[in-house]
């Protein structure tokens, strides 16, 4: 799956807004400003409030989503550092989910 992070939406950088330094802080095709809105912002909190519930980071919960139950084998994620590519592989530690945790994903999803 490509972008399973949405162009770093799902990272956790974006939690309380727009960092100087993010994709959507520049001229960057992906990911415009415009779309990082309060109510986008507020779904990726309650997100992460779900991976931390599951002793995750937001990234790492979204990767597990993508690859629970085989569905999909590979995931592309980008990563700017040694310590994202450590996060996303920390993923892999806890593919498991309960089907409240499911129910709860694609209530904040589908609002």
């Amino acid at each position: 799956m490509f972008s399973p992070l949405e162009q770093g939406l799902l990272s956790g950088r974006y939690l309380n807004g727009i960092p100087e330094d993010s994709r959507a802080a520049s001229d960057s095709p992906f990911l415009k400003s415009e779309a990082v809105t309060e109510e986008l912002v507020g779904k990726l909190r309650a997100l992460d409030d779900i991976a931390k519930s599951r002793g995750q980071s937001l990234a790492q919960l979204a990767l597990a989503w993508v690859l629970r139950g085989g569905r999909v084998t590979s995931a592309l994620v980008g990563a700017s550092s040694a310590r994202q590519i450590e996060d996303s592989v920390g993923a892999l530690s806890r593919l498991d989910f309960e089907a409240q945790e499911l129910t709860r994903i694609d209530a904040v999803i589908n609002g």
